[in-house]
């Protein structure tokens, strides 16, 4: 997959936080309602924070993956939140399947994709520019 990537100075970086942000995601959406540990660890608007949790994801991926990749980035998370939905529904751990956080999910993606084809697109690249001497 890396030779899918941007060329950036540290793909295996940046793929493996992406990945650790996938996994705390599924943590936070899958785990019991009420948990220890993840009660009140976000005040937002449930929706709102679907919303800005799957554009802050797609905001990622598109800064290490280059815009023809956008579309894969994009159903890859879309089929994420379904299987989420589908899991809470499953699972009776006090949560609810809810399609209204597919919606919500689906909006933060376009969101993020659309800022990403504006000016965040490869926004690692940029930073290591910045930030990494070579």
């Amino acid at each position: 997959m890396a030779h899918r990537m941007l060329p950036l100075r540290f793909p295996r970086f940046w793929l493996t936080l992406a990945w650790i942000f996938v996994g705390l995601a599924l943590l936070v959406c899958l785990a019991p309602a009420g948990a220890p540990g993840l009660r009140g660890l976000f005040t937002i608007n449930d929706k709102v924070e679907h919303g800005l949790g799957y554009m802050a994801l797609t905001i990622w991926f598109s800064g290490i993956f280059p815009r023809a990749r956008y579309a894969w980035i994009a159903i890859g998370l879309f089929l994420m939140g379904v299987l989420v939905e589908v899991l809470q529904g499953w699972m009776a751990v006090g949560r609810n399947r809810d399609v209204m956080d597919v919606v919500a999910n689906t909006a933060g993606i376009a969101v993020g994709l659309l800022l990403s084809l504006l000016f965040l697109g490869g926004w690692v690249q940029r930073f290591e520019a910045l930030f990494v001497r070579r």
